[in-house]
């Protein structure tokens, strides 16, 4: 088994040690230097490159540059995800975000990790573990989402939180460590779409 398969499963490689995985890394840092290079007049260009870049994308996608990856391929998103500045995405092992999931500035997503124990870790031996984001999620600024971790649907994480463990459906948390602060209730639903009606009003005269 090569190191490459060994991380996709979450088992313990060494980065250096696999040809492939060299290979992969420089495609991710040429698309991901064209892309950062891209201006506001690029938008075509910067759609083909994350799609070359992802293992899939939805047909509506917006990420602001500049972007950080691993990889790029072991990353999936759905339909209409935004992220805003400064993303980074250390990709060592699979990364799924659902539909209409919106990261703020400095979103970081972790799947990588290294063991407690220094003498193992200075072998330079590390593992990853799989991250999984569910539909209708808003993600604040400077938050990070920490290996192996599930946030579910229709959750909310405020700005500056470290996300250590799943977070279930249908929550707003915040937090260092992230923690659920209630939930999201049909009350929100209806002062936000009567905010969202005299937004119209106001548009439509």
């Amino acid at each position: 088994m090569t190191d490459k398969e060994l991380m996709l499963k979450g088992e313990l490689y060494i980065p250096a040690n696999d040809p492939q995985l060299a290979k992969d890394c420089a495609r991710s840092r040429r698309i991901t230097r064209l892309f950062n290079a891209t201006t506001e007049a690029d938008l075509d260009t910067r759609e083909e490159l994350i799609r070359e870049l992802f293992g899939g994308t939805g047909e509506h996608f917006y990420i602001e540059p500049p972007f950080r990856c691993d990889y790029g391929s072991n990353i999936y998103i759905g339909e209409n995800f935004y992220t805003n500045f400064d993303c980074i995405i250390l990709d060592v092992c699979e990364v799924h975000i659902g539909d209409n999931v919106m990261f703020g500035p400095r979103v970081c997503v972790y799947t990588a990790g290294h063991p407690i124990d220094p003498g193992v870790r200075a072998e330079a031996l590390e593992f990853g573990k799989p991250v999984t984001i569910g539909n209708n999620v808003w993600v604040g600024g400077n938050v990070v989402i920490n290996p192996g971790l599930t946030i579910g649907d229709n959750v909310v994480i405020g700005s500056g939180s470290v996300v250590t463990r799943d977070i279930p459906d249908g929550v707003v948390a915040a937090g260092n460590p992230c923690r659920v602060l209630r939930k999201v209730t049909e009350e929100d639903r209806k002062y936000w779409e009567a905010e969202r009606e005299k937004y119209d009003q106001t548009m439509n005269g």
